[in-house]
């Protein structure tokens, strides 16, 4: 399923400890080390300055924008359906969990609107994390919502992620005001609802999402 659709469930994992994910993961591969450890579970309790520590419902986005090499596979395994501590809200418990094939959308992009796919394949942007103390992670280079490779210009890695880009450059042939609308362009894409895959995680069913790096199979 990973490499027909780019993620996977793997069910009857134990969820009465997070270790036992943890366990599950290493068999798969290393753990990255990153600012917020290795493997890590959390809840909405704001222990960060991070969005996913939060109960607020995420747009499209892709995560670790600002590794220079961003994570290539990604898995969640939801624990446990209880409120936080001190929610006495009537809202619906979480899990509800929203999938895009990245690739396909800007697949659709280039299709369509081959001036917008070239702009987000060319304009390079900053890309950081920054909202926790004493943390400032920023790629080597400025990198494009696009990457493709160099040698046969297949689409290898796509960024996204509004929260952690920085302000958009001036470039040489190309200015700010063009990037937003490619960046529009894009946007209406992947907030069309044919493109979206809803699914509500489970205690005891990890979801593993391959992100990068990846290439367009012809169909």
């Amino acid at each position: 399923m990973q490499r027909t659709y780019g993620f996977v469930f793997v069910d009857g994992v134990p969820f009465s400890d997070a270790s036992f994910t943890c366990q599950l993961l290493n068999r798969i591969g290393p753990i990255r080390e990153t600012h917020y450890g290795g493997f890590y579970d959390f809840t909405a309790d704001l222990a960060k300055a991070d969005t996913a520590y939060t109960n607020l419902a995420l747009p499209p986005h892709t995560d670790t924008t600002y590794f220079s090499e961003p994570a290539g596979l990604q898995a969640f395994h939801l624990l446990e359906h209880e409120r936080s501590p001190g929610d006495t809200s009537k809202q619906p418990l979480g899990g509800l969990t929203l999938l895009i094939d990245g690739f396909h959308a800007a697949d659709v992009l280039r299709r369509t609107n081959p001036e917008a796919a070239h702009i987000l394949s060319v304009y390079r942007l900053p890309w950081h994390a920054s909202g926790n103390k004493g943390i400032s992670i920023t790629p080597d280079e400025l990198y494009p919502v696009f990457e493709h490779s160099r040698e046969q210009d297949d689409l290898i890695r796509v960024r996204w992620n509004n929260d952690d880009r920085g302000v958009v450059p001036f470039m040489k042939d190309f200015n700010p005001d063009q990037w937003y609308e490619a960046a529009r362009a894009w946007n209406e894409i992947l907030e069309d609802q044919s493109m979206k895959f809803w699914v509500k995680l489970q205690p005891g069913r990890l979801l593993s999402m391959r992100i990068s790096p990846l290439k367009l199979i012809p169909q």
